[in-house]
């Protein structure tokens, strides 16, 4: 996961740069045709990656007795996955030259895809060193082969051809390991099999989709419903949106193994929660305020947009990062909830956010265009945690922290106040500004009891090495 961290932002600034030369005409419609690659992709296996993780990691016998079976399975649903992409991408009226690399892109994916179902093995033989650097190589690599175009002229083409490349380099090298280390796997599909771990993939695939559906849809409707500079402009920003969400996504799961290992414990659970609720959502209270005051010095690589392009950028930024706050603020109760066996409530109330985003979307962006994408999604965040907080007191019997939230609502609110004031008459670098503004949250912190001095001092003698 570190590793991922570091590499994430390279990637953003990066990806940012190819934004700028490709043109936001072309690269919207790229972000469209990837889109719908990935949605198609997040459902294609029908949930056989998540369940051989999880069976894998509960049993290493898992690799001998089905693996024969599910590797031509998941072959087997990869073509078709490539055929339904192309498919669908024909019936939303992409042709030519766009479904060849609608193909191509969603090979991509399928490389990526099927190197994720074998690190599976890896993970269930505890090789997690050598899983974390497979994990980042292909991105790494990219990074790599879109560095070294850049001198001899980046194109669409090109940057399609070289994600293929990736992928397709870091699978063989996949597939290579796993033969030395656990020797070839013979295939030997048998049918009963096949059925059973479809019978119990589909709920994870449900699952998946709908998530999918939740973090993607928007790009894909932008283009097809406005224009592909406006899919262009809010994927620049929700790229963004991504990067910053990761400091979620390495946090959250601490504490969904934490809780699940207290369920039947509401007593424990509330310490946690109220304990994880600082931990989440104090340090994105800054990242969130950046966006707000100094958000267009994030599109930095933008050398070939107009000011017009970089304030659209910009807004769609601002609204998004509300969207951030909400998750900073509610995520946590998602966790609390699906670790104690109430995923079927989250998914639901996650399918019925998608419903009414996309209602929306169909209703205000031909109009407002990737504004109306970003407020919508952020929208439909504050419905789904709004039935967050209404499940977790009463699916888990854990109270829930409304001092906390207040205080920390207060934090943010003048933190905001104390960044306009430096904004609208200090007139300082950003730089230093914004350490002024970190400094400030750090006081409010203290001084609202956001964190207390004698809470600092019990974790400092918790972590004092003894004499």
């Amino acid at each position: 996961m570190l590793l991922n961290l570091l590499v994430k932002p390279g990637w953003v600034v990066l990806e940012n740069v190819v934004q700028d030369r490709i043109g936001h005409e072309l690269f919207g419609t790229f972000t469209a045709v990837l889109t719908l690659a990935t949605i198609v992709a997040a459902v294609s296996d029908l949930g056989t990656t998540q369940l051989s993780t999880k069976r894998l990691a509960a049993s290493a016998s898992y690799f001998t007795d089905f693996f024969p079976t599910l590797l031509p399975l998941r072959a087997g649903l990869g073509i078709s996955f490539l055929g339904l992409t192309v498919g669908l991408g024909w019936v939303l009226g992409y042709r030519d030259h766009w479904l060849l690399l609608l193909a191509l892109t969603a090979a991509g994916l399928l490389f990526t895809q099927y190197m994720q179902f074998l690190r599976g093995v890896l993970q269930a033989h505890q090789r997690f060193n050598t899983d974390a650097v497979l994990s980042v190589l292909e991105r790494v690599l990219l990074l790599g082969l879109v560095l070294g175009l850049l001198p001899i002229g980046l194109t669409l083409d090109r940057y399609v051809a070289m994600r293929v490349v990736a992928g397709l380099f870091t699978l063989l090298l996949l597939v290579g390991l796993i033969r030395r280390l656990y020797g070839p796997v013979g295939l030997r599909p048998r049918w009963q099999q096949a059925r059973q771990l479809l019978l119990e993939s589909l709920p994870l695939a449900f699952i998946t989709l709908v998530y999918g559906l939740n973090e993607r849809i928007d790009m894909l409707m932008l283009e097809r419903l406005v224009s592909p500079s406006e899919a262009s402009y809010y994927a620049a920003a929700y790229r963004w949106v991504d990067a910053v969400m990761m400091y979620l996504w390495t946090v959250l799961p601490l504490f969904f193994a934490r809780f699940a290992r207290a369920t039947g414990q509401p007593a424990q659970q509330q310490e946690l929660l109220w304990f994880g609720q600082r931990v989440v959502t104090v340090p994105l209270l800054l990242v969130v305020a950046f966006g707000l005051f100094r958000g267009e010095l994030l599109f930095f690589q933008f050398g070939h947009s107009t000011p017009a392009e970089i304030a659209r950028m910009t807004q769609c930024l601002q609204i998004l990062f509300l969207n951030v706050l909400v998750h900073a603020f509610f995520a946590i109760y998602s966790t609390l909830l699906t670790s104690t066996d109430h995923e079927k409530p989250v998914s639901w109330l996650v399918t019925a956010s998608i419903a009414l985003n996309v209602s929306l979307n169909f209703l205000l962006m031909p109009r407002f265009g990737a504004l109306a994408g970003a407020a919508n999604t952020t929208l439909c965040a504050v419905f789904v945690s709004v039935g967050y907080v209404w499940l977790v007191p009463r699916r888990t019997g854990v109270a829930l922290p409304l001092q906390m939230l207040g205080r920390l609502a207060l934090a943010f609110g003048l933190l905001c106040a104390g960044w306009y004031a430096l904004r609208t008459y200090a007139g300082l670098p950003w730089w230093l500004e914004t350490a002024l503004a970190a400094g400030l949250l750090l006081a409010l912190v203290f001084a609202l009891g956001v964190v207390h001095v004698s809470e600092l001092k019990l974790l400092l003698r918790k972590n004092k090495p003894e004499a």
